[in-house]
């Protein structure tokens, strides 16, 4: 099959959907591959690199002439236009809260697959990008912490004295909040873990951290390893308890979503305020509003001598590494979407393919999408 890997577009993408190193397993598996001039120019990995690994190097538009076209953001308007019903397209679509594009997408009568909808099971975690990219944005939360706040990490014992390790706390135990944990712990700070699900309690201590427990009646547990969305009551009750725990800490790093909602508020302005002068709450969710509630996306405030950082896209600020992750999980996708001869089979019988297909045919497949798309609608 023929494969096009177009140059990302969107403000701030430094992420390339295929590397060289990729390319190189697909163009001698027989597949051709063509990539933009510059597709790679953000992430540093040059045109050259490409050409070597087998790559043809291909303009602006021309990708998107391929059986398959691998991408890392979603189509803009003008991307969608040149789509057929012939295209196959994988990237990540934002399928639960993009109705106007998946509508648009739908329109081209393309097969569209968003990364983030393939199914949380063991069979596909070679190809779960979200739990790849999540890894790095929960590393990075860590250094961005480290160097926004006034104080050291580690514990220090000098001939002046000893410095005491910093505190860290870190809100939702799925992939990005185990990577914060192990990278606090790794810089030398104490740290405590939270999560409402009763069944990350062991992975948070086997990294060294604490984990802080809260009844809220039962364990929350949703689907897909993600948390459930919490009764009004209980979002009360982990608030109050959630606030002192909160004050204590040097460092916040909230980690916690739900597919297609509004993240949670954990970390309230009056949590803020009892946090010492000085502290830093570092807010991943800020994509989907933030879990602190002073947070404002993409941007660092202060409040009450606290710093408030709300970073988009952290996966993006790492994009040779990033890229390299999503595109071996773009190559696993593709190795299941692949028959005996090399050509692009779509098995639909198939979970995976089923679960992460968003549009077939003209129309949109995915109930959470079509869910979207009506409310885009309406």
């Amino acid at each position: 099959m023929k494969i096009g890997v177009p140059k990302e577009t969107a403000a701030g993408e430094r992420r390339v959907a295929l590397v060289p190193e990729v390319v190189g397993k697909l163009t001698r598996a027989g597949h051709e591959v063509v990539v933009e001039r510059g597709a790679g120019d953000a992430a540093l990995i040059p045109d050259a690199a490409f050409e070597q690994a087998g790559a043809t190097l291909v303009g602006p538009g021309e990708p998107f002439d391929a059986d398959v076209v691998v991408k890392v953001a979603p189509p803009t308007d003008t991307e969608v236009g040149r789509l057929r019903a012939t295209s196959t397209l994988i990237a990540f679509l934002a399928p639960l809260t993009n109705g106007a594009g998946i509508t648009a997408i739908a329109q081209t009568g393309a097969t569209s697959f968003a990364v983030e909808a393939i199914p949380r099971i063991s069979r596909a975690q070679a190809m779960d990008a979200l739990s790849s990219q999540a890894n790095i944005a929960g590393y990075r939360s860590v250094l961005i912490a480290a160097m926004e706040l006034g104080r050291y990490f580690p514990m220090l014992m000098t001939a002046a004295g000893t410095i005491r390790p910093a505190t860290v706390l870190v809100l939702g135990a799925g992939v990005a909040g185990l990577q914060a944990i192990a990278t606090a712990r790794r810089l030398g700070a104490v740290v405590q873990g939270f999560d409402v699900r009763a069944a990350v309690k062991e992975q948070v201590e086997s990294l060294g951290a604490k984990f802080l427990e809260f009844d809220l009646g039962g364990d929350l547990e949703g689907t897909g390893g993600y948390a459930r969305e919490l009764t009004p009551e209980q979002q009360a009750r982990q608030q109050e308890l959630m606030a002192e725990a909160i004050g204590k800490a040097d460092v916040v790093i909230t980690t916690a979503l739900v597919p297609g909602r509004r993240a949670p508020i954990l970390v309230t302005a009056h949590a803020v305020e009892l946090m010492k002068p000085g502290s830093v709450v570092v807010d991943l969710a800020g994509e989907q509003g933030g879990n602190c509630e002073l947070s404002k996306p993409g941007e660092t405030v202060i409040a009450h001598d606290v710093k408030i950082v709300a970073p988009l896209n952290l996966a993006s600020t790492l994009a040779e590494h990033a890229s390299s992750l999503y595109a071996r999980n773009v190559e696993a996708l593709l190795a299941l979407m692949t028959g005996e001869q090399g050509e692009l089979k779509l098995d639909f019988e198939d979970e995976v393919i089923a679960g992460a297909c968003i549009t077939r045919d003209g129309e949109i497949v995915h109930e959470g999408a079509k869910a979207a798309a009506g409310s885009a609608a309406g």
